[in-house]
């Protein structure tokens, strides 16, 4: 892949698609982003030639879907290294380590997963990755990120739409009476912390399910589920009913000896927008 020009392949699946249909209908691209691909002619067939936009197309053609300057700002850190999952031509998906930043505060600094993501992409001579979504830096866990700017407008809309199933296990204080239930409790910010959130009766609607996977009188080890995905939902959740994540001090945790939260992000699915396929990806 060309630094300067990321581009990836896709076969048109139905007779009579047109790109602008493509675009516009089905991939529900961003305006901008569709009309600097049509200015700059950054469809072509498999030959390089720039292809009409309105013309209805057989399936089976093959399209290569370029972008030019694609580039994304992180530096890469070939010190910062991260497990990858899965991997095609539009995402990747790769385990955080408890303790390491998403991204980092500034341009030039390094260490983070963005940094380490940058590193492998341009391993493989690429220059663009965003991530999909977040983690806590205390939360270990699957990321998604982009390696185009259409795939990452795609998945963006689809955690808009709850189309992306995030499961969780977190280890929480006490005792959960309950061996499974609903917390549906709105979340806002905290206007006496520049971090914190908390449960507000005005915050956004945020709903997570829950399934106990083993407690003692110490302790429950939970599997939950994000129907929403607002900023710590899981930590601020738990903490509402009196159970917070272990390790996470902000919300009331019980402190763990290497200061990280006992809440991993396990797994992830969808139906993948470019193949259709169902895809999975899970960590034991």
């Amino acid at each position: 892949m060309d630094r300067a020009n990321a581009f990836f392949r896709y076969e048109i699946h139905r007779d009579g698609l047109t790109i602008e249909e493509l675009l516009r209908d089905e991939w529900k691209a961003g305006k901008k982003t569709v009309h600097q691909m049509r200015m700059e002619k950054a469809v072509t067939d498999v030959a390089g030639q720039p292809v009409d936009w309105r013309t209805p197309l057989e399936a089976g053609t093959e399209l290569i879907f370029h972008f030019k300057d694609a580039v994304s700002t992180y530096k890469p850190d070939e010190h910062a290294t991260v497990a990858i999952l899965f991997e095609d031509e539009h995402i990747l998906a790769a385990l955080k380590p408890a303790g390491m930043a998403i991204h980092p505060d500034e341009t030039d600094e390094g260490g983070t997963f963005m940094n380490a993501i940058m590193a492998h992409v341009a391993t493989n001579g690429g220059a663009y990755a965003e991530h999909i979504h977040r983690l806590d830096k205390g939360t270990e866990g699957i990321v998604l990120v982009a390696k185009h700017p259409i795939a990452k407008a795609l998945f963006d809309r689809m955690i808009e739409e709850r189309a992306i199933t995030r499961i969780y296990h977190a280890e929480v204080d006490g005792r959960l009476k309950r061996m499974r239930g609903t917390l549906q409790y709105p979340i806002g910010r905290d206007r006496h912390h520049p971090t914190r959130r908390r449960v507000s009766p005005g915050g956004q609607d945020a709903i997570t399910r829950y399934r106990v996977l083993e407690r003692d009188d110490e302790a429950t080890r939970v599997e939950a589920s994000l129907e929403t995905g607002r900023t710590h939902q899981i930590r601020v959740h738990f903490s509402h009913i009196g159970h917070p994540v272990k390790g996470d001090t902000l919300y009331g945790g019980s402190e763990t000896a290497d200061g990280n939260y006992r809440l991993v992000a396990k797994k992830v699915s969808f139906k993948h927008p470019f193949t259709d396929e169902q895809t999975t990806i899970e960590v034991m």
